[in-house]
């Protein structure tokens, strides 16, 4: 089987569905601004259609830098509609490949997804493959039975309203919060993420070019970045960086992006007043109504910090290994 990356290459599969749309799939390495366009408005239509977006941030972010290395696979109709989309992460072959896949609502049933996952599967290899089913779709569980993949883990989706105001517990004494400074804070809070999630299979991972792609992102707001300071030494303690989802024609949400804390700082109750301190700034200064955040199924503890604090689960979102 071919490897996961040949530059430059590109081809053109065979009729994808049995002659019912006649769409094909194309591989190519880089996508142009059009055919971004164009993913992300399949995606847009995919989410509306299920209620969890098919595509997750990372993919969003490389399909926006030029520089990302992936493989994407494209099916249009014969008059050019795109109709499915998959998304190949290459960028670690030794860990093996991340997919995303999506396909039109009005285009399912066709057996589509089957071909964009089986012409992955292919690009793959030998490697390993690992794929999120957002929103746990039933029709991409049964996909995943059938290529033999095995559900390892599973996110949940949690939301909370904002129509009552959080919280406000108080900081612990020598502990004061501030906004996190671009350019001055990055190596600082880089470490400290590295502690807070030395066991997370992603968060803990992030490098500098991880941190400067988010920073540069229309979203990223600093006064939304909160910090706990160790007012003596000023040594970064925890912060809860949060974000707005604005979407055209819909009403904006917040999200506790990342909430860490560093390890020798537990058992304080910081991540509880940071928690707090997060949905008071989206509430207070944002004008937000509801808010949402991601936390894996097994951290009991962190579901239960969150129920307390009044989320409730929204949708899960499932992640498959295969090989």
């Amino acid at each position: 089987m071919p490897g996961p990356s040949r530059p430059g290459n590109r081809y053109r599969g065979g009729v994808t569905d049995g002659g019912v749309t006649g769409a094909r799939v194309d591989r190519d390495d880089r996508l142009d601004a059009t055919a971004v366009a164009d993913v992300l408005t399949l995606a847009r239509i995919a989410g509306d259609a299920d209620g969890a977006d098919p595509l997750d941030e990372a993919v969003l972010l490389r399909l926006r830098d030029p520089r990302a290395a992936a493989v994407h696979l494209t099916a249009r109709t014969p008059d050019g509609l795109l109709v499915g989309y998959a998304h190949l992460d290459i960028t670690a072959p030794a860990e093996g490949v991340g997919l995303d896949l999506v396909v039109h609502p009005a285009y399912r049933r066709h057996r589509l997804g089957r071909a964009l996952a089986t012409t992955a599967l292919a690009e793959a290899g030998t490697l390993p493959v690992r794929v999120w089913a957002h929103g746990d779709h039933p029709a991409a569980a049964a996909l995943a039975v059938d290529l033999g993949f095995g559900r390892a883990r599973v996110l949940w989706q949690m939301r909370r309203s904002l129509t009552v105001p959080p919280p406000a517990p108080a900081l612990p004494d020598g502990v004061t919060l501030r906004a996190f400074r671009p350019g001055t804070d990055d190596d600082a809070w880089l470490a400290l993420n590295a502690r807070a999630f030395a066991d997370h299979p992603e968060q803990g991972r992030w490098t500098a070019d991880d941190l400067r792609v988010r920073l540069s992102e229309p979203w990223f707001d600093p006064a939304g970045f909160l910090l706990a300071v160790e007012e003596s030494t000023g040594r970064l303690l925890g912060f809860h960086w949060t974000k707005v989802h604005e979407y055209a024609g819909a009403t904006p949400i917040g999200e506790v992006y990342v909430l860490g804390v560093d390890p020798t700082a537990h058992r304080g109750g910081l991540g509880r007043v940071l928690t707090a301190a997060g949905l008071a700034y989206l509430r207070e200064q944002r004008g937000l109504r509801r808010v949402m955040l991601y936390v894996d199924e097994s951290n009991t503890a962190a579901v239960a910090l969150y129920q307390r604090l009044g989320f409730a689960h929204w949708c899960a979102h499932v992640n498959y290994h295969r090989g």
